[in-house]
């Protein structure tokens, strides 16, 4: 490797040539671009829609805003800008705001090259210290953000308060020649987006009424939420005005991506243990199916969303359930099966925002309801209800069948196998291996869970299927949907 110039005068002869950051970034994407390289690798299902959108966005050199709800990867997405750096750029030594040897902008800068020339010092700064990132909120100050006079440095320096060399840089003045990225812009206060779109605009501040020439260049990204971007009126118009590009991100649109999004970011791995992990692709989409669910349900707040953390955690969770029962009862492997779903309850009830409806509820019963509906639809793929009148029968006949969570899968097989029709029903669906218990009882959960969410037979919360409860009678004669047990999911 080619050592890297250490002076001024070095770095002149090398022939190297400063670019603006939104420059920089440009050209590099266009690279990226042309080889064919992910742009943001990890991100899933914005390919059609949010990343191309971001691709424009750095080529017309703009600021932008992404807008979206939370759990959409939109902090993800700004961190990866990062990597659309180049690798490591020249800044005057000891500069503190990455001053460009060629044209300084700080008082410090410009000392330095006029008092040593050719053989002024320089530092190469990599592209992580390029990226700047701060999360807005109400009590985030100008002196945060942009800098303030600092009165122990004046007096170490002998300089007057005045003076430029006194300012302690806040965070954007330190990420010139680099990213600033803000995240939750809404939640800033007036005052001090009136100081962030001065020194964008014009490249002036004030501090402590001291006026102070600072041409950043800068890339300026932000994050916020649709309903707090647009119905709260809570940005200044000039700053707004400045931004210029609006990108909405989204939830995944699919279940397919959903599980690709989950599968890849659950901490599922259990490194150094022995005992191996498989997920059955049904409990996976169930999973998925949940959050898709509870984004469509009335009872949970739309304006807030549920994020795709609510899988990524239940995923975790059911993994987590399935693993302590492996460990207990000494099975082969971990696999996890729709009551591990349902032991993951606490990861589902703490990511939903409830509507009044909702709280009347809780968010437990909802929860519930949330995972026998998404079963259900899991279970609609693979059989019709009317095939299985011989295991409706042996329920409707009084026949219990109590399945726990920390049950072997040898044990819940041997109580699967006096249920008539059942095995039956596993083997013309082609599920049914005699010699994988775990995979055919977490097959068959699937199918009495569906059962269950069809109200063919009922399921108790400690995981008991029996006869179906008979259903209560509306109130009022209003309202639609369909209920589980005592509960009405609309």
């Amino acid at each position: 490797m080619t050592q890297r110039p250490t002076t001024l005068g070095a770095l002149r002869a090398s022939g190297y040539r400063p670019r603006s950051v939104k420059t920089e970034i440009r050209e590099n994407l266009i690279a990226r671009l042309k080889s064919g390289e992910t742009v943001f690798p990890g991100i899933v299902g914005y390919e059609d829609s949010v990343v191309p959108a971001l691709a424009n966005a750095v080529l017309a050199r703009h600021n932008f805003i992404l807008l979206g709800l939370r759990g959409q990867a939109k902090s993800r997405i700004l961190r990866q800008l990062a990597g659309l750096l180049d690798e490591a750029i020249p800044v005057l030594a000891g500069s503190e705001v990455n001053d460009d040897p060629f044209a300084p902008i700080s008082k410090h800068g410009r000392q330095l090259v006029e008092e040593h020339g050719d053989d002024a010092p320089i530092e190469w700064v990599g592209r992580d210290r390029r990226y700047v990132e701060k999360l807005a909120t109400p009590d985030v100050t100008v002196a945060d953000l942009i800098g303030d006079m600092d009165p122990i440095r004046a007096a170490r320096g002998g300089h007057l308060l005045s003076d430029e060399l006194t300012i302690n840089f806040g965070l954007l003045p330190r990420a010139n020649r680099g990213i600033f990225a803000l995240n939750e812009l809404p939640d800033l206060s007036g005052k001090v987006q009136v100081g962030l779109f001065n020194i964008l605009q014009e490249g002036d501040i004030q501090i402590k009424g001291f006026p102070v020439r600072l041409p950043l260049d800068v890339m300026l990204v932000f994050s916020a939420n649709p309903e707090d971007y647009t119905a709260r009126g809570k940005i200044i118009t000039p700053l707004k005005d400045r931004i210029g590009s609006e990108i909405l991100t989204h939830y995944p649109r699919t279940p397919e991506e959903g599980m690709q999004i989950t599968a890849q970011e659950a901490l599922t791995r259990r490194d150094g243990e022995s005992i191996p992990l498989v997920v059955p692709p049904f409990v996976a989409e169930l999973v998925e199916r949940v959050a898709f669910l509870a984004r469509d349900d009335k009872r949970i707040d739309r304006r807030s969303g549920v994020s795709q953390r609510m899988p990524i955690s239940v995923m975790e969770t059911a993994v987590s359930n399935a693993e302590r029962r492996a460990i207990v009862a000494g099975e082969p492997r971990i696999l996890p099966r729709v009551a591990d779903v349902y032991a993951a309850l606490p990861s589902i009830t703490g990511k939903m925002e409830l509507e009044y409806e909702g709280e009347l509820q809780g968010a437990e019963a909802i929860a519930r309801d949330l995972i026998a509906a998404a079963a259900r639809e899991v279970f609609d793929r693979t059989w019709e209800v009317d095939m299985l009148d011989t295991v409706v029968e042996h329920f409707d006949r009084g026949g219990v069948l109590q399945i726990s969570d920390g049950a072997s899968a040898e044990a819940c097989l041997q109580g699967l196998r006096g249920v008539p029709g059942l095995v039956e029903a596993l083997e013309q669906a082609g599920m049914y291996d005699a010699d994988d218990a775990g995979m055919s009882v977490a097959v068959a959960e699937l199918l009495l869970e569906g059962l269950a969410a069809h109200r063919k037979i009922s399921r108790a919360e400690s995981g008991a299927y029996q006869r179906a409860k008979p259903e209560r009678p509306k109130k009022g004669g209003k309202g639609g949907g369909f209920s589980f047990g005592d509960d009405m999911f609309t």
